[in-house]
């Protein structure tokens, strides 16, 4: 990695060029990373990469016009040729009312340690170990007739963006994964399934015997999968899938997207948008969070947030721009790359627990379908119609019995957000999470 003073001296030089070239105001990102990967299958190597790279990004603006341009040669005649760029493309770019850096006065000046790095980088022997145990646990389960692999890897990277507005910081962080996919049953008979883990640190990843075997029952409890006729069932999301509620909510809260007015929520702040008892909150500043981060893309404070509140809308996820549309504050969700301007966009996304315990909540159901995997993503976000092809298992009497496959769950968003029912299994594990969750009313579309 880089020396973090010279790149943010290196990203300050740039910008005063850039205004000195005749822009108003600028913008330099800089992103650089390091990975390293491996791959093997039925015990062979089949890959081992390492991945070193950066880029450099500068946003200009002329007035209410900006541009932005990208390289990643650091040399001083590419960077003057970028500058010179930048500033010809923005000059006749057209004008964006909306566009622009943030005040002075709004922009961060402390930063919150997160824990976002694990010092320390394994060595490749670390990654093969851990694929290998992995694989070798699934393989090791009765039934587990092939396998499509184990993946382990590592990576960091650093982020630092300097402003003429003032703002000067960077941060970095850490990953590590890895992944199995087995196969059970022959011919057309066969299934497959996977389970994986990932944390920025090492220290925090799951045994990889204990993902090899999960991956390895998940995969046989898929065999001979049954057809259903159409019908209208309760559904229950294992927490696996789950995110994707709150991720839907999410698009839909979108500013870029309520600035447009092509959200079905568009017309719903400070309403009941789900039951009383759901709460959904972003929260950038968990420790060791997969999403976190000490500041957005635009320099400005996130804080966490709860995003619905008891059941109702409480804000809208904002950037500078989407906030200057609806004549608001941006609420700190700024993402960006050094290539496209900055768009809303979440951290740590999750809903937060119910009261009811899984097994209670499966009890209750006579009859319903119990979803660990959908397919596709047919969703309207104007109208909020849904509709994805899912597969799982019958639950019956409160119980789980045979597995289901080539269903499609139907249904409108706002009456499945109303009509979702959280247990109290909440796991921290992709970076949106949610509970268990029980949505009344689905049409589930079968044979």
């Amino acid at each position: 990695m880089q020396d973090t003073t010279s790149t943010l001296d290196l990203l300050g030089d740039l910008v005063a060029k850039a205004k000195k070239a005749g822009a108003t105001a600028a913008d330099a990102l800089f992103v650089e990373g390091v990975s390293v990967s491996h791959a093997r299958r039925l015990g062979k190597l089949e890959k081992l990469e390492r991945a070193e790279g950066h880029d450099l990004g500068l946003r200009v603006f002329v007035g209410q016009r900006q541009a932005i341009v990208s390289s990643n040669d650091r040399s001083a005649r590419a960077l003057d040729a970028l500058v010179a760029r930048a500033v010809a493309m923005a000059a006749a770019a057209p004008e964006d009312p909306f566009c622009g850096l943030a005040d002075a006065a709004d922009v961060a000046r402390t930063f919150p340690d997160l824990d976002l790095v694990d010092p320390v980088e394994p060595p490749a022997e670390a990654l093969m170990e851990r694929a290998r145990a992995a694989e070798e646990a699934a393989m090791a389960v009765k039934g587990i007739t092939n396998s499509e692999g184990a993946e382990a890897s590592w990576g960091s990277s650093r982020v630092a963006l300097v402003a003429s507005n003032g703002f000067s910081a960077e941060y970095a962080r850490t990953t590590h994964s890895f992944s199995v996919a087995v196969i059970a049953g022959e011919g057309t008979g066969m299934e497959r399934d996977y389970d994986w883990s990932s944390a920025l640190h090492a220290a925090d990843l799951d045994d990889p015997a204990k993902i090899g075997k999960s991956a390895a029952e998940r995969t046989l409890k898929r065999l001979n999968p049954r057809k259903i006729e159409t019908c209208k069932l309760p559904i229950v999301l294992d927490p696996r899938v789950s995110g994707g509620i709150v991720r839907h909510l999410a698009s839909a809260i979108n500013g870029a997207s309520i600035a447009r007015g092509t959200s079905f929520l568009k017309s719903k702040m400070d309403e009941m948008v789900f039951a009383p008892g759901i709460t959904i909150v972003d929260d950038p500043f968990r420790k060791r969070g997969l999403s976190s981060k000490p500041v957005d893309g635009e320099g400005i404070a996130p804080k966490r947030r709860a995003l619905v509140d008891k059941g109702r809308l409480t804000t809208w996820i904002l950037d500078l721009r989407s906030s200057r549309q609806l004549g608001l504050r941006s609420t700190g969700h700024a993402a960006r790359g050094t290539t496209s301007p900055p768009s809303p966009s979440t951290t740590n996304l999750y809903m937060e627990n119910g009261t009811l315990p899984r097994a209670a909540m499966l009890k209750d159901i006579k009859r319903g379908l119990y979803i660990s995997e959908f397919i596709g993503m047919g969703i309207n976000g104007v109208t909020g119609d849904y509709s994805r092809g899912a597969a799982g298992y019958m639950i019956e009497d409160g119980e789980l019995t045979y597995p289901v496959s080539e269903v499609t769950v139907a249904g409108n968003l706002v009456e499945m957000f109303r009509n979702t029912t959280p247990a109290d299994d909440l796991v921290f594990r992709y970076g949106t999470d949610a509970p268990t969750l029980r949505i009344d009313g689905c049409t589930i579309a079968g044979k």
